[in-house]
């Protein structure tokens, strides 16, 4: 994670209260497991974004990233540590940048919760969509390299990289709606009308093209780490989201940013995108079709509106843990991003 104005410093503070453990329970787990790792352990906390939350832990000159499961209760199917462990391992081996995953422990005796452990990588993580500080040709070749990578993964052989079972292949957004509705239920503090509405008609708008790929979830600039001076992406981070899927899900949900307003993700709307070096969202969409040899896109609303009804899904369990203190931060006075989202998403499924 990085700072918007200094994209190659990560955001690291001390551990949240509610996230610390022994470092010393810690030592004596990985020592035997990862070789040449000795001495006391310092751990730090990244203080921006993940909802498993995710830890700097240095030893000597040796830097890892340790991520969890974050504590408490947590809604069904969410925080699979372990899922993010095998997808990055795996398609690490099929030369797909991703950091070099080390250890799994699922034993939660070792630190209260599943965790992984993984290099750290110097790189630049652009929080802000607008990405501040580079030139316009830099920004446009950023961007070009965010959609080729994207496309590059969803031409993996995702049987070949051993994820056959790594979801269920067919049915994907039937299957997505029902779940994140659930989700949205189980976290629910209030009454969304404009989210009974999308739970309502989205299941109606379910295209038939069922292509399978492997899906990352949570694609966009803040989740990709960029090389230190170059415009090339050298890790896909926060796999907690991925499964087999519909390609077309992960590249609405990168074109969000042409419509979400929300400055925590740097909002590409009224944004002078010619000048910027940005890409409008219909090249954005015509580049990747290009690059997977895909004719065009039939009803982008529907995998727009599904994008942001997911989101909004995701930040009702966001909401609903900082407010029951087990989140990544303090809670929140009201729940406006998850209407927000929801209002936007019906108004795109329904304009």
């Amino acid at each position: 994670m990085s700072d918007p104005a200094t994209p190659d410093k990560p955001t690291i503070g001390e551990v949240r209260a509610n996230n610390r453990f022994d470092p010393e329970r810690l030592r004596h787990w990985l020592e035997p497991r990862l070789e040449g790792l000795a001495g006391s352990l310092e751990i730090s906390q990244f203080t921006r974004g993940a909802s498993n939350p995710t830890f700097l832990i240095t030893a000597g000159d040796r830097r890892l990233v340790l991520r969890k499961k974050p504590p408490g209760e947590l809604l069904a199917s969410a925080h699979q540590v372990d899922r993010e462990f095998r997808v990055m391992k795996a398609l690490g081996e099929t030369g797909f940048p991703v950091p070099t995953m080390r250890v799994l422990c699922e034993d939660e005796s070792v630190i209260g919760q599943a965790f992984y452990v993984m290099d750290f990588l110097e790189g630049r993580i652009f929080r802000d969509a607008r990405m501040p500080g580079v030139t316009a040709a830099e920004r446009a070749a950023l961007y070009d390299d965010l959609n080729t990578t994207l496309a590059r993964l969803h031409q993996i052989d995702w049987r070949a990289a051993g994820l056959a079972d790594y979801g269920r292949p067919g049915n994907y957004f039937e299957r997505q709606i029902g779940r994140w509705t659930r989700q949205y239920r189980g976290a629910e503090t209030e009454h969304v009308e404009d989210m009974e509405r999308l739970i309502e008609n989205l299941p109606r708008r379910v295209p038939a093209d069922d292509t399978i790929t492997i899906v990352h979830g949570d694609y966009r600039p803040e989740n990709v780490m960029f090389h230190l001076t170059e415009p090339r992406v050298i890790a896909v981070l926060d796999w907690e989201l991925s499964t087999l899927g519909h390609p077309l899900a992960d590249l609405a949900y990168n074109c969000i940013l042409y419509h979400s307003t929300s400055e925590s993700w740097g909002t590409l709307v009224d944004v002078d995108l010619t000048a910027a070096g940005i890409p409008t969202e219909l090249q954005y969409i015509d580049a990747y079709c290009g690059k997977t040899a895909r004719a065009g896109v039939d009803d982008f609303d529907f995998y727009l509106a599904f994008s942001l009804f997911r989101l909004a899904s995701i930040g009702q369990g966001v909401f609903k843990r900082n407010l029951d203190g087990i989140g990544n931060a303090d809670a929140a006075s009201d729940n406006l991003g998850v209407k927000v989202l929801a209002r936007t998403a019906r108004d795109i499924l329904e304009r």
